[in-house]
């Protein structure tokens, strides 16, 4: 599994509560632009549509060295390809209030297909966001001592 990119602030702005894997619908140009790195999931959501799945903000640009100009959008709706079974799951999951479809992180698995990991979130308050600073900053501090008290001279 090579990653592609992360959504970090997804993890600090909401809570996930379950995770699945979705394949998306790209064209050439976008999937050569994803492997040299170019794209970011930051404000990317997924939204049910006539029933199906798509991934709106999500900034895929085309490859540059591409001679179709014509996929010049790089914030296009993208569609996701998920199981009859997962949609009919899912979409009972976000009738539920404050539930939110976040796509979490971009990667190519074994078979080189770029996948999408989309996370079943809710969305975090204030308060929620300060406790998991403190719990990282406690985590980073026991780390540090403990680092250093088995350190040998």
């Amino acid at each position: 599994m090579k990653l592609i990119t992360k959504n970090k602030k997804a993890f600090f702005e909401y809570e996930v509560l379950d995770r699945l894997e979705a394949g998306l619908v790209l064209t050439g140009a976008e999937v050569k632009s994803l492997r040299t790195g170019q794209c970011s999931l930051n404000g990317s959501y997924a939204v049910f549509h006539k029933g199906e799945l798509f991934l709106l903000n999500s900034n895929i640009p085309a490859y540059s060295h591409s001679g179709d100009k014509a996929n010049d959008e790089p914030l296009k709706n993208r569609k996701l390809l998920l199981h009859k079974k997962e949609l009919a799951r899912l979409v009972g999951e976000v009738a539920r209030q404050g539930v939110t479809l976040v796509p979490l992180s971009l990667y190519f698995n074994k078979k080189s297909l770029v996948k999408l990991e989309l996370g079943i979130c809710k969305h975090r308050k204030a308060a929620g966001k300060k406790q998991v600073l403190k719990e990282r900053d406690i985590k980073r501090e026991t780390a540090k001592e403990l680092k250093d008290s088995f350190v040998y001279k």
